[in-house]
């Protein structure tokens, strides 16, 4: 079990050492030449490494952004009441929870090769989190659960949904990519759905994110990079206006960040930073695909015929960085809405978790937009902000509420709110 442990842990759950290794052992198979072989390697690692510093450069500015818009409108923390927590639940079930993510994978591995459904799931650290959030679930529903029942139901579970995931998508990932080398594998997949089918009912792919037509004295707009600036540069400035005129602990604390400089000037930078670091992403995703697509064909020729990679989400941003944005603003704005419907209706204060919004809404937005241009990858973030809003509730107050509801809110996904009941249905049925 330590060794499972440790192979979970530091291999599965390091996306980069895994996907290296994978390209590693692909280019072995192919029998490249040493030269290539580490250069491949190497680079592939650096260029998932350099997508990490991006995200987390996006990170930091959304932590910024996210408590600054909490405090406008006036956003406390949920009274949660007893639970479990997190890291109680990973002292009593983290064993079985590695254990699970080990099996399934292995179970994905197998399904890829024995059936048409030719995709293996490599994103290490969403894994990892569906498979606690889902065992999250389970306890809640059943009780205390004997060791081998969680891992034998979580790791099939898990297999199947590893398997299947990449699988549904991957007709509007062809549409996306242009190509059919790469797969989605990411807990967005539901909204990228959803996006999909909506851009195509509702929008006109005709009018692509990336080819809108501006007047001669506005080509600036063009440019990803300074759409991206300029849009989260007017919502960091609005955020901090309103945050000026508030005389609160939380207002003074956030704006006694930026020290002796102005927070105006603060919040600025902010948005600058935000916008770097999708420039980043966008410059990662382009060096590791470069690597990892020809590396993986040794895999699919050798081991798992025609296997192809699910990886995270940023992978599609570089298709429409227009998109992205635009995905985000339909998710901000829905999020506001939606903050004001269900605290009205069901007396719950819907917490909007930037980091889960940007990513998944910036994903639905490239879907929404290969099938719906502007309109379509619009309504891919409103979708996004409502599965969010919704799963939030739900999850928290009855899937998780016993266990480790205060993760639920910021590590819970769009596909982990859409299957929690799923998950909760059948451990009635199994357990």
């Amino acid at each position: 079990m330590e060794i499972v442990q440790w192979f979970a842990m530091n291999i599965f759950g390091q996306p980069a050492i895994l996907l290296g290794l994978i390209v590693l052992l692909g280019l072995l198979l192919q029998k490249k030449g040493f030269s290539k072989t580490i250069s491949g390697t190497f680079k592939a690692v650096i260029g998932f490494l350099i997508i990490g510093v991006g995200a987390g450069v996006i990170v930091n500015a959304l932590l910024v952004f996210e408590p600054m818009w909490k405090e406008v409108f006036n956003l406390q923390d949920q009274p949660l009441g007893e639970f479990m927590g997190q890291e109680s639940f990973n002292a009593k079930y983290g064993s079985a929870v590695t254990l699970a993510f080990f099996l399934g994978f292995l179970i994905n591995v197998l399904l890829a090769k024995f059936t048409k459904m030719k995709f293996i799931y490599l994103t290490g650290h969403m894994m990892f989190w569906t498979a606690t959030i889902f065992a999250g679930i389970i306890v809640h529903t059943v009780g205390d659960v004997p060791g081998w029942k969680l891992v034998t139901f979580l790791a099939i579970f898990l297999g199947i949904y590893w398997t299947v995931q990449p699988a549904i998508v991957q007709p509007f990932m062809k549409k996306v990519m242009g190509h059919d080398n790469i797969a989605l594998g990411h807990t967005s997949a539901s909204v990228a759905l959803l996006a999909s089918f909506l851009g195509k009912a509702f929008g006109n792919k005709e009018n692509d994110t990336e080819k809108i037509k501006l007047p001669k004295g506005l080509e600036f707009l063009r440019d990803s990079n300074v759409i991206t600036a300029l849009t989260m540069g007017i919502l960091f400035l609005v955020g901090a206006f309103i945050l000026a005129t508030k005389d609160t602990p939380g207002a003074q604390e956030l704006m006694a960040q930026a020290g002796d400089q102005s927070f105006f000037v603060y919040a600025i930078i902010q948005s600058f930073t935000f916008a770097a670091g999708i420039a980043v992403v966008l410059l990662g995703v382009k060096m590791f695909i470069g690597e990892i697509v020809p590396a993986f064909n040794g895999i699919s020729t050798k081991l798992v015929p025609g296997a192809r990679p699910a990886l995270d989400c940023p992978v599609v941003f570089p298709m429409a960085p227009n998109a992205v944005i635009l995905g985000f603003l339909g998710a901000f704005v829905g999020s506001l809405i939606w903050l004001v419907v269900i605290g009205n209706t069901v007396a719950y204060i819907f917490v909007p978790t930037m980091i889960v919004l940007f990513f998944h809404s910036a994903t639905a937005g490239v879907f929404g937009n290969a099938t719906g241009g502007v309109r379509g990858a619009l309504l891919g973030g409103f979708v996004t902000s409502t599965v969010v809003a919704w799963g939030q509730f739900i999850m928290v107050k009855f899937l998780i509420s016993s266990t480790n509801p205060d993760t639920a809110m910021w590590a819970a996904d769009s596909d982990m709110f859409i299957l929690g009941p799923i998950v909760r249905f059948l451990a009635q049925l199994v357990f």
